[in-house]
């Protein structure tokens, strides 16, 4: 992609409105805490004082709309004190740049590493910093800051106890990502009527089980409706793709792929009647005719052998599917998930316990090539570089550039330029909305207090809508905020806008001179899923070829490994493709033929998983010594990658033709999805591997197809991405 093509995505991406479920209710809670603290500091202190406690109201508000499965009021109160903490101790440096700067730097530098964690504290880590940077403008002596850093500790502990107080769908977060998580497995099995080979994304199930680990604290309150069903969804999965897949299970026409399109329908309605029931809380109506198609009559059933068999399993699995819709999920109603890998719950650290595992995470991340680590070099430098620049220049409130640059930076490139624009199209935006109202009313500070209310609370309400949209109601709110505080809105409107504008341009130029591109990284986030999924399809194999606890707890762990993998090179590949960068390693046509490939291989593994033999089943002795093969294969493969090497499958074809197509030891569907495997993993050489001349002219035919796509394209409309 080029970088004339990277702008007008990002411009596209900055301005777009987001279509997701708007939470107003959550929203008037947030702007009633907000007003509680204003309103009692401005009767009870002194606007400066309300305008510190509106700080920290407003940022514990907003922490709250993250995403994160610990309880709302946690983020709300360590987002508080965070913002307390950063407050007092910038105040304490605040006297001299020699002394300043160098706090910014480390205390910038932290909170980019703080992404090392996850989002929600990349986001509340950032916004610290900008608390830092503007309250320090406020007190007036050592004693005042504390007293300010108390008062923005105290918005946080109001916002937790209307949390607290007034509970809005408890555990609906949970609950949505496990209806989430049925309703994708439902969307599937309609996809597979129609295409027996349709690809799934495990996302909605990998972010079913985030939501599934609990502290004990939570465990002891959890609803019994968030206990089995995410269970229920992993297992199905694969009964559903064995059933559909023509190889192993239906035969591609006549009665019995009939028969399998009518359960796979029959799967739809039941689970998306049991996502609805997690989702809402009550009962969910199954229709009577999909009941009918979930008998499996002996006498008249069309399916026979494997399909036969994943018929069965998957009316065994619904029936739970049906208690959990016809239910509504009481307490001691709703199934428990079976099987040795499943623990009473999955185990979340708590607040004191989790500081060894954050030092871990980040501790993982500082190496030069990290994208986190570089991504907090950048804040450090940017902070810095911006808070000097301004403090420079003719201007008051020089603290508005370094903040815009800290709050629009993230580790990637797209998401950095989509928010800087963003950010300078919803401040212009919105202080020219603010300054037509003050101009119209010209309030006083109480009044400007109301006016940030209202502003915060609609910034609440459009959190989720892009953040264009957000940041249009928190330039007013700013405006509000410094107008009751005695500034005038004269003096804050050009030097907002002009400000914005240069923390900005630093924040992307900033990504220009140091970036973290994905593109060279992506041999390398394909070998790491390569030799994930070698781990899984081995694992799957090895519980044929001895059927024990053991081998199915070590599938259960490849397999979420692989899911994690896979996880991993989809986020580089999305990111990849909207980087201005030449493809290195991986042109755009390999990386999509050779993730094809690999879904492939990861597919006929979950195929496999589907027919796995309870412990006491029969054994596959061929079943052994092939895994062995496949993941010594899939291991060297794998360093192939890295290194630019073409990838050799040896081992596999060996230990595939010496594994006989006998019919009478319960190996042949066994052994037909081995030979699925095979295919995928000649599918993934054939997309990767080239010749000495094709390595010299890859970048030039990829150069060609971008530039044949441009000109197909002709319109102006957005081309296929070529980066990757």
């Amino acid at each position: 992609m080029t970088w004339r093509q990277a702008f007008g995505e990002v411009v596209r991406s900055g301005l777009r409105i987001e279509e997701t479920r708007l939470e107003p209710l959550l929203a008037l809670r947030a702007a009633a805490g907000l007003a509680i603290v204003v309103g009692a500091a401005l009767w009870l202190a002194s606007p400066a004082y309300a305008a510190s406690a509106a700080l920290g109201a407003y940022s514990a508000g907003g922490a709250t709309f993250q995403r994160s499965w610990r309880p709302r009021k946690v983020v709300a109160l360590g987002t508080g004190a965070a913002l307390a903490l950063s407050t007092f101790v910038g105040y304490l440096a605040a006297g001299r740049l020699v002394t300043f700067l160098p706090l910014l730097a480390v205390w910038a530098f932290a909170a980019g590493m703080a992404w090392a964690v996850g989002t929600t504290a990349g986001i509340v880590a950032a916004t610290t910093v900008g608390s830092m940077l503007v309250t320090i403008t406020l007190p007036t002596s050592a004693g005042r800051a504390l007293e300010h850093a108390g008062i923005i500790a105290l918005g946080g502990v109001i916002q937790a106890v209307l949390i607290l107080l007034f509970p809005i769908r408890r555990w609906g977060a949970h609950r949505d990502a496990l209806a989430d998580a049925l309703a994708a497995v439902a969307d599937y099995a309609r996809r597979l009527r129609h295409d027996p080979t349709a690809p799934f994304d495990p996302e909605p199930l990998m972010t079913a089980r985030d939501a599934a680990a609990v502290t004990p604290s939570q465990a002891r309150t959890r609803p019994p409706s968030l206990h089995g069903p995410r269970g229920l969804a992993e297992r199905v999965r694969p009964v559903i793709a064995a059933l559909a897949d023509p190889a192993v299970g239906a035969p591609a026409e006549g009665p019995g792929r009939d028969r399998a399109r009518e359960l796979l329908d029959a799967a739809a309605d039941v689970l998306d009647a049991a996502a609805r029931s997690i989702r809402h809380g009550t009962p969910a109506e199954v229709r009577p005719e999909t009941l009918d198609a979930l008998r499996v009559d002996d006498e008249h059933e069309v399916l026979e052998g494997p399909a036969r068999q994943a018929a069965e399993r998957l009316v065994e699995l619904l029936g739970e599917a049906l208690e959990i819709a016809g239910s509504g999920c009481p307490p001691g109603t709703t199934p428990t998930p079976r099987g040795p890998a499943d623990t009473e719950f999955l185990v979340r650290p708590t607040m004191l316990r989790l500081v060894p595992v954050v030092v871990r995470a980040v501790r993982r991340e500082l190496r030069p090539d990290s994208p986190v680590f570089r991504h907090a070099v950048r804040l450090a430098a940017v902070a810095t570089l911006g808070y000097l620049i301004a403090a420079r220049l003719p201007l008051g409130h020089g603290y508005w550039a370094p903040l815009a640059s800290v709050m629009v930076m993230r580790p990637d490139f797209h998401r950095t330029y989509a928010r800087a624009v963003a950010r300078l199209a919803g401040t212009v935006a919105g202080v020219a909305l603010a300054t037509g109202v003050v101009r119209a009313l010209d309030p006083d500070p109480y009044v400007s207090g109301a006016l940030t209310v209202v502003a915060a609370g609609l910034s609440y309400t459009l959190n989720r809508t892009g953040y264009a949209y957000t940041q249009c109601f928190t330039a007013a709110y700013v405006v509000f905020l410094l107008g009751m505080g005695g500034q005038a809105w004269e003096q804050t409107v050009p030097e907002r806008v002009v400000l914005t504008l240069l923390g900005g341009a630093l924040a992307m130029l900033a990504y220009v001179l140091f970036p973290a591109w994905e593109t060279p990284r992506l041999p390398g986030r394909l070998a790491d899923w390569l030799a994930a999924n070698g781990r899984y399809a081995a694992a799957v194999l090895r519980d044929y070829a001895e059927p024990s606890r053991e081998h199915h707890a070590d599938m259960r762990r490849a397999l979420l490994g692989s899911r994690e993998a896979h996880a991993a090179w989809q986020e580089a590949y999305d990111r990849a493709r909207r980087e201005p960068v030449r493809p290195r390693g991986l042109t755009s046509r390999e990386a999509e033929e050779a993730q094809d490939a690999l879904k492939g291989f990861g597919r006929a593994a979950m195929l496999m998983e589907s027919h796995v033999p309870r412990a006491d089943g029969r054994f596959v002795p061929e079943a052994e010594r092939f895994a062995e093969a496949l993941e010594t294969d899939t291991a060297k493969a794998a360093a192939a990658l890295r290194e630019h090497r073409n990838p050799d499958w040896g081992r596999v074809r060996e230990a595939l033709h010496a594994w006989p197509d006998a019919a009478g030891d319960g190996s042949p569907v066994v052994r037909r999805e081995a030979e699925l495997q095979k295919r995928a993993l000649e599918d993934l050489a054939t997309a990767v591997s080239r010749t000495p001349l094709e390595r010299d002219v890859g970048s030039a035919r990829e150069d060609q197809r971008v530039r044949a796509t441009l000109a197909a394209a002709g319109d102006g409309a957005q081309p296929a991405h070529p980066g990757g």
